[in-house]
C-alpha cells in the first residue's frame, strides 16, 4: 500500500514511519508535506494514495482546510495531541484517530482498520464497507451514536453504564442522557478494555463511578442503585458477585 504522510513535526512523522514498518512493511511511503498548501499540490498532482496519515494542526493552520480545497479520495488516519477534533474527522470519512504520542497498539489498530476496509471494497455498497472498517474493536475508546439526523460523539470516560432493553443496547452518560447503539451489549463487552467497567448481569455494564448505593440481597447477591437511576432492580447475578465484590476492591 502507498502512504502519504501529511505532518509538519519531523520527529512525529520519523517515528510514524519507524513504528508503521515494525507492524506492515508493504505499507510504502511516497511523499511527505509538512503544510496545508504543499498537501493540496501534491494530491492534486499524484494518483491518491491508497491511505493518508494527517496531523490536525499543521505549520499553516487546520488539516481540514485540505478537505475545502481539494478533493481526498482515500482513507485518512488523523494523528495528533488533541481529542476534541474526532467528530470533525468522522464528517471527513476518516478511518482512524490516532492520539500523540504515537503508540504501537494504535497503529496496529488502524492499520487493521485499513486492510479490513480495502478487503471489504469488494462488496456492492463501499460506504457500508467503510463504515464496517469503521467499527473496529477499540472504538468504545469513544462511540459515534446516531439519534436521527444528528451524529453525536461519546468519550468512554462520559458513560455511567451500558444496558439492554428489549433487544436494543443502550449508553447512558454521568448526565443522564441516553442513547442507542448499533452493537450488543455483548460486544460492548468484549471490546471494552477500561477495568472501571462490570458487567454486573445479563443486562447492565456499569461504571464504578455510577454505584449509588449497595444492599445485600437473596442467595449471597447484592442489589445496586445507580447513579443516573434506571428503573427497576438492579441485582449482581449470583455467579458475579464474588468477582463483583473483587472488581470493587482491585
Amino acid at each position: 500500500m502507498k502512504a502519504l504522510i501529511v505532518e509538519d513535526e519531523a520527529g512525529a512523522a520519523t517515528r510514524l514511519r519507524k513504528v508503521v514498518a515494525e507492524i506492515d512493511s508493504s505499507i510504502e511511503w511516497i511523499g511527505w508535506e509538512e503544510t496545508i498548501e504543499g498537501a493540496v499540490q501534491w494530491i492534486d498532482k499524484h494518483p491518491a494514495p491508497d491511505v493518508i496519515f494527517m496531523d490536525i494542526h499543521l505549520a499553516d493552520g487546520s488539516c481540514f482546510e485540505i478537505f475545502d480545497q481539494t478533493r481526498v479520495d482515500c482513507p485518512v488516519i488523523f494523528t495528533t495531541a488533541y481529542d476534541e477534533y474526532a467528530l470533525k474527522a468522522f464528517e471527513q470519512h476518516s478511518l482512524d484517530y490516532v492520539l500523540k504520542p504515537l503508540k504501537r497498539n494504535q497503529l496496529e489498530r488502524a492499520l487493521d482498520k485499513l486492510h479490513k476496509y480495502y478487503n471489504s471494497r469488494s462488496e456492492a455498497n463501499t460506504e457500508a464497507a467503510f463504515t464496517n472498517a469503521l467499527s473496529a474493536s477499540d472504538e468504545l475508546r469513544r462511540m459515534l451514536v446516531k439519534v436521527g439526523p444528528k451524529i453525536t460523539l461519546v468519550k468512554l470516560e462520559d458513560v455511567a453504564y451500558f444496558y439492554s432493553q428489549n433487544k436494543i443496547t443502550f449508553l447512558v452518560t454521568k448526565e443522564g442522557r441516553r442513547y442507542p447503539l448499533d452493537k450488543s451489549l455483548e460486544y460492548v463487552e468484549s471490546n471494552l478494555f477500561d477495568e472501571s467497567f462490570f458487567r454486573v448481569n445479563r443486562q447492565f455494564i456499569i461504571h464504578m463511578d455510577a454505584l449509588n448505593g449497595m444492599v445485600s440481597h437473596t442467595k449471597g447477591r447484592v442489589k445496586l442503585t445507580l447513579k443516573p437511576p434506571t428503573e427497576g432492580d438492579i441485582v449482581v447475578s449470583t455467579e458475579r458477585s464474588p468477582r463483583f465484590k473483587k472488581w470493587l476492591t482491585a
